[in-house]
């Protein structure tokens, strides 16, 4: 496997990872709770709002993990499963992750919104680009 390759999949697996942290955060700021019994379980079956603020943001920052990186992941898999991994493309790899690491980071702490948007948009421009970039290259060059 080439150098590019494995930096394409590098980003994908730090991805993969940040995925699995937010969900022990989660659970870290869950089950206390619940197993000390200041949440009941019939509060929080259908909806979130009993849950705290902390809870809550690490709930909603799961559900982000669900959205734009599943457009990473497509790009990455049709890249590798077609040979058309580039260097520019696993380097936006890089930078799109780390610009979820920094929208996680925001969203699940301080949560300023203005800041978390920000890092929101700096990734889906990334990967927009990557798309973009991806598709000039399979269908135009």
């Amino acid at each position: 496997m080439i150098f590019v390759e494995k930096l394409l999949l590098l980003a994908v697996f730090a991805q993969v990872f940040l995925t699995f942290l937010v969900l022990i955060i989660l659970g870290r700021r869950r089950l206390p709770l619940v197993s000390s019994q200041q949440i009941n379980v019939s509060d929080i079956a259908v909806e979130s709002k009993a849950w705290p603020l902390s809870a809550q943001l690490a709930s909603n920052n799961l559900a982000n993990q669900f959205q734009l990186p599943v457009m990473f992941y497509a790009l990455a898999a049709i890249c590798l499963a077609t040979n058309q991994t580039n260097l520019w493309l696993a380097i936006l790899a890089v930078l799109f992750v780390f610009s979820r690491y920094i929208h996680t980071a925001i969203h699940i702490t301080t949560n300023r919104v203005y800041r978390r948007f920000v890092a929101y948009v700096t990734g889906m421009a990334i990967l927009a680009i990557m798309w973009l970039g991806f598709a000039i290259q399979t269908l135009i060059l």
